[in-house]
C-alpha cells in the first residue's frame, strides 16, 4: 500500500480509506491506479465504468435533508473509528441516547419543528448506534457522564427511567465501559474542557495510524475538529484526568440504576 501510495502521490490514509470502502471513488483515480497497477485496457474500462455508476455513499446519506450541516464528517469518522473516548457534562451522548430522551432534546434544541422532520432525526440518531453492535470490528467506548447527566429530568419521569435502564444495558456491552464523575469528584479537566469525544482509527500493518486521531467538539452552532498532535493529547490527558476522577464501572452502574429508582419512586 505504501508503495502504491507513492507512485499514486497519495496518503496512505487515503489508499486505507479506499481499500476499506469508505471513500467514493472517481473514474479518474480508478484509471492512474489502473495504470500504476498494470491492468490491461478493457479491465480499466469496465472499471471506470463502475465507478461512474456506484458511489461509496455511507448509509448516513439517505438522511441528507435532516443531517445538520457538516455533521456528515463527524458520523463518516465515528464510523470508521477503532475507539471512541466521551465525556459528557450535561447530557447523555448522542450513541446512548433512547427514542424518548432524543426526542426531547431535538424538540428542544429546534423549535417549531414538525413531527415528520423529528421523526427523521430522531431515526437517524438512533440509527447511528448500530456501530456499538455490529458484527465486524464494533469500536471500543469510553463514555464519561457528569452525575447532572443522571439527575437532570429531560422529558419527564417515565423517559428518564427508559433512558437510565438504557445505560445500564449498553454498560454491560463487551466493548463499551460507562463511567460516571460524581459531584463529590469535585473540580477535575471536563469541567474546564466542556463536552468532548476522542477518535481513533485502526492502523496500517506497520503501525501508523490510517488517520490522525481527532477531537470533536460539538457546540450549539457546530462542531469542531481537532487532530494536530498537541491538541490531542491535552484532550487525551484531560480524558484520562476525568476517567480516574470517575466511579469505576461497577460502582457507575449502581448509581445510574439509584438515581433511576428516584424516578421511579417520585
Amino acid at each position: 500500500m505504501r508503495a502504491a501510495a507513492t507512485k499514486l502521490e497519495w496518503s496512505e490514509a487515503k489508499m486505507w480509506r479506499i481499500e476499506t470502502g469508505q471513500t467514493p471513488l472517481r473514474s479518474l483515480d480508478v484509471q492512474a491506479m489502473c495504470l500504476v497497477y498494470g491492468a490491461p485496457p478493457d479491465i480499466t474500462e469496465a472499471l471506470m465504468g463502475l465507478a461512474k455508476e456506484t458511489k461509496a455513499r455511507g448509509w448516513w446519506h439517505a438522511y441528507g435533508d435532516v443531517i445538520p450541516e457538516g455533521f456528515d464528517i463527524y458520523v463518516g469518522l465515528e464510523e470508521a473509528a477503532q475507539s471512541l473516548s466521551s465525556y459528557e457534562s450535561d447530557l447523555v451522548h448522542g450513541l446512548l441516547q433512547t427514542d424518548g430522551y432524543a426526542r426531547e432534546i431535538i424538540r428542544t434544541h429546534i423549535r417549531g419543528i414538525d413531527d415528520a422532520d423529528l421523526d427523521g432525526r430522531v431515526r437517524f440518531r438512533l440509527e447511528r448506534q448500530a456501530l456499538l453492535t455490529r458484527a465486524t470490528d464494533p469500536p471500543v467506548f469510553r463514555a464519561v457522564l457528569g452525575e447532572a447527566v443522571l439527575r437532570r429530568p429531560v422529558g419527564g419521569r417515565e423517559v428518564m427511567m427508559q433512558q437510565l435502564a438504557h445505560l445500564v444495558y449498553v454498560s454491560e456491552l463487551p466493548n463499551v465501559s460507562i463511567r460516571v464523575a460524581p459531584f463529590a469528584a469535585g473540580m477535575h479537566s471536563g469541567v474546564v474542557a466542556g463536552p468532548f469525544m476522542i477518535l481513533r482509527f485502526p492502523l496500517t500493518g506497520d503501525g501508523v495510524d490510517t488517520e490522525p486521531p481527532t477531537v470533536y467538539a460539538d457546540g450549539y452552532t457546530g462542531g469542531l475538529y481537532l487532530d494536530k498532535e498537541r491538541e490531542v493529547q491535552q484532550y487525551d490527558a484531560a480524558f484520562n484526568n476525568v476517567w480516574e476522577a470517575s466511579l469505576n464501572e461497577q460502582a457507575s452502574r449502581r448509581l445510574i440504576a439509584e438515581v433511576a429508582g428516584s424516578y421511579e419512586e417520585s
